[in-house]
């Protein structure tokens, strides 16, 4: 039987995080004494691990104030958790898919710039931890695009790279896709432009869950 794993990023794929990303992230610009940056540049660095984010958000700080920057990040976001204030919905029709999936024999895993903890809490509000087999987080691997995070996917599950879609919202998706040798899917309801994804090597771009499903269909 073929393996055959299907591997999605969590923010602005599986779940719209933007809303507690930016709250999150001007929290900790303030508390470090910055001008926040604007909602879209935010955005564009969702996906990102923390210290990249950072440097691309305030290329003229310095190392340390990107750490700091990044540390402020997490606890504003966990304070935000723990108040009760996290949302991250789910996009309409992703659990119906994920489960299709998971029937269906595929095997499925997560490749985010979230935390541990952090992608452990959205997969278990929405009750969808256990259907993925493998979870690739910033915590353990380089930002994307490094392929760190694909490698140990194929790795955990025994998948072909071959054999295995890589689905994401932005161009550090699918150049992470590219640079493991897995088919790169974009998705455009994210954070990235459609054309910035087929810049970055995605061969489709979908732009509901019934073409993502049909995309995915077609690799059965």
């Amino acid at each position: 039987m073929t393996l055959r794993l299907a591997i999605f990023d969590c923010d602005g794929t599986l779940v719209d995080s933007q809303a507690d990303i930016c709250a999150a992230m001007d929290a900790a610009f303030e508390a470090a004494g910055f001008t926040p940056p604007d909602r879209n540049a935010t955005r564009r660095v969702v996906g990102l691990s923390l210290p990249e984010a950072m440097r691309r958000l305030r290329p003229d700080a310095t190392a340390d104030d990107h750490a700091m920057l990044a540390q402020l990040y997490r606890d504003a976001f966990r304070e935000r958790r723990m108040a009760g204030q996290v949302a991250e919905p789910l996009y309409d029709g992703i659990a119906g898919l994920i489960e299709e999936l998971a029937g269906a024999g595929w095997l499925l895993g997560v490749a985010t710039g979230k935390s541990d903890r952090g992608l452990a809490h959205c997969l278990d509000s929405h009750g969808l931890a256990g259907h993925f087999i493998t979870l690739q987080t910033a915590d353990r691997h380089p930002s994307k695009p490094h392929p760190s995070m694909i490698e140990a996917c194929l790795a955990e599950s025994g998948a072909a790279a071959s054999e295995t879609a890589m689905i994401g919202d932005t161009a550090f998706d699918m150049a992470m896709a590219v640079n493991a040798g897995v088919r790169a899917i974009g998705v455009d309801w994210g954070y990235h432009h459609p054309r910035e994804l087929v810049e970055a090597g995605a061969e489709a771009v979908a732009g509901s869950i019934a073409e993502l499903r049909l995309l995915l269909k077609g690799m059965e």
